[in-house]
């Protein structure tokens, strides 16, 4: 396959994506004002529960089965790996930066997260079908490539609606505490009967920590400092110790959900008081998971496989009707990624250095990273034998970020106009990172 052809294989998908952006951009400026902010929120709203759920369970359903979920395991940990590398990568790089600390996990998931389903299920098939495609027969590895992509975008679901879900969550809840707060501290003081005694006095409770004492020379009130303040100056010391000694007791002792937890609390930059599983399962992942472990039910179990899929099978109507649903998910979230651009580029503030952050990490470390880990894999033993399976996994870390970034956004209004401007420019530098990534990749492989 030659360069020119692999580039227009490559590029198609992510034109097809900014044609459909400029779209839903043109739709939503004040003449036509089709696609109103509330309009968005509706749109979202009906891919996040009905849209989203139904793609995924469709793939599943169709093109996996029991052996290909036990003959496939590497892709979770490649997956894993492209998560834990590039969220690795973003926290250092918001560290370094110092951004608004509500788009802190916005970068981190543009960082993390790619578009391990949507982008796939175009790129592999089309590069299968090219004259001089190095992965066989097209048939073939157009059905085993759809299959390996389907996959794909079921296991990045887990790690999409996990991991990403709670960066973008805590996002939104530091963006609304800071706005409360400048709202607090905006608000004129309308008492005019206060005088010094009803404002530092008067229902004033004084903290369990203060202890009192009365200096009965002037008769004045003496409130010490706080204990904690007292030993600040060794906190930092102890507190590198506990975290060591949690460390090790952790790692002698067998997995319990407490170590689990303990170790969630230590690789997410932003800690929650409450388990991270509990809290996602009550909202988006409780549906994704469920059409996901429901898409591989269907998939592994070869009797349910054939009530709904085949020309024979008696509930066809059914799978035909959930694959209708789940195709309105990729235009539907790229017209809201239009609209939201025009946002952006009205009222956005992006440093460059962040947009160039992103670019370098997503397009030219993670990829130089994966090379090494499939090397070494394949050294190991650890992947199959066909070439198709690596490249796909090689893929996964030169995609553009995810698209259902775009939908945490819009879910919990925070950095909307920031990842659309993200977005443009990441999947624009994609038509040509992704195309010379997939020449070298092939030429590694074959």
């Amino acid at each position: 396959m030659g360069f020119w052809t692999l580039f227009e294989v490559a590029s198609m998908p992510i034109i097809q994506v900014l044609i459909v952006s400029v779209i839903g951009a043109i739709i939503v400026i004040d003449h036509f004002n089709l696609l109103s902010n509330d309009t968005r929120q509706s749109l979202n709203r009906i891919v996040f529960v009905a849209f989203t759920p139904c793609l995924i369970f469709a793939c599943l359903a169709e093109s996996v089965t029991f052996q290909d979920i036990i003959s496939r395991w590497f892709m979770a940990v490649n997956i894993g790996i492209t998560f834990l590398c590039g969220g690795t990568l973003g926290w250092i790089a918001v560290k370094l930066i110092k951004p608004e600390p509500h788009i802190e996990g916005l970068i981190i998931a543009m960082c993390a997260t790619g578009d391990l389903g949507n982008i796939l299920l175009l790129i592999i098939p089309a590069i299968c079908t090219q004259s001089g495609s190095p992965f066989g027969d097209h048939n073939s590895c157009k059905a085993i490539g759809l299959s390996y992509s389907s996959f794909s975008m079921a296991l990045g679901c887990f790690y999409i609606w996990t991991y990403t879900y709670q960066l973008i969550r805590n996002s939104g809840v530091k963006y609304k505490a800071m706005i409360e707060s400048e709202v607090r501290s905006k608000q004129p003081n309308k008492d005019f009967d206060s005088n010094e005694k009803s404002l530092l006095l008067n229902g004033v409770a004084v903290p369990v920590s203060y202890s009192t004492s009365v200096d009965p020379e002037n008769s004045t009130m003496v409130c010490p400092q706080l204990t904690s303040v007292e030993t600040k100056e060794g906190s930092s010391s102890s507190r590198l110790s506990e975290v060591l000694k949690n460390i090790l007791v952790e790692l002698l002792t067998p997995p319990t959900i407490g170590s689990v937890r303990f170790f969630l609390s230590l690789i997410n930059p932003f800690p929650t008081s409450n388990f991270i599983g509990v809290k996602i399962y009550q909202s988006k992942c409780a549906s994704c998971t469920d059409h996901q472990i429901a898409g591989f039910v269907f998939g592994a179990v070869p009797w349910l496989k054939n009530l709904l899929i085949g020309d024979d099978a008696p509930l066809r109507v059914i799978q035909d009707s959930i694959t209708l649903l789940g195709e309105g998910t990729l235009p539907c979230v790229t017209l809201i990624l239009g609209g939201n651009l025009i946002q952006g580029l009205r009222k956005a503030s992006i440093r460059p250095i962040i947009i160039i952050t992103i670019i370098v990490v997503r397009y030219i470390i993670l990829p130089i990273i994966e090379i090494g880990a499939i090397k070494a894999a394949g050294a190991l033993g650890l992947l199959p034998s066909d070439p198709l399976f690596s490249f796909v996994l090689m893929i996964q870390f030169a995609i553009p970020p995810s698209m259902n970034i775009i939908i945490m956004t819009q879910l919990f209004d925070v950095g909307q106009e920031e990842c659309s401007v993200l977005t443009m420019w990441t999947y624009i530098v994609a038509v040509f990172a992704l195309t010379g990534w997939s020449t070298v990749f092939m030429w590694i492989l074959t």
